[in-house]
């Protein structure tokens, strides 16, 4: 492993820890559950995808599922973020290592054919 690859590890893992303590102080940890936890991931997702869908339009400002007006931009940003911390804690409630399981779904997807269609890859059968 570079010098490089170390650093972005440690990152990772830094973060990775915030996040953990977080949801632990919050009690997510002691009460969630992986299914749950999925659930999260799913309201994130879609709430990054009403931002996305405000961005695709060009509007700097959108009114979002709660009825709060938000500027675009940094809701994806976001976003983005909330999709991870959900993952996070999901492996971890699933007692899965996240790079483990990024490093696995690479390994599938990497060999995988198929084609871009209206801008989304679709994977051959």
């Amino acid at each position: 492993m570079s010098l490089i690859e170390k650093q972005i590890n440690m990152g990772f893992n830094r973060l990775n820890s915030r996040v953990l303590e977080w949801a632990s102080s919050k009690g997510i940890l002691d009460k969630a559950t992986p299914l749950s936890q999925m659930g999260k991931t799913i309201e994130e997702v879609e709430e990054t995808r009403d931002a996305l869908l405000a961005q695709v339009n060009g509007l700097d400002h959108y009114v979002n599922s709660k009825n709060v007006v938000c500027d675009t931009d940094e809701e994806v940003l976001d976003g983005f973020g909330d999709i991870l911390v959900t993952i996070l804690i999901g492996c971890k409630l699933q007692g899965v290592d996240p790079l483990v399981a990024l490093e696995e779904a690479l390994k599938i997807i990497e060999a995988r054919t198929g084609k871009m269609v209206d801008g989304t890859f679709v994977k051959d059968n």
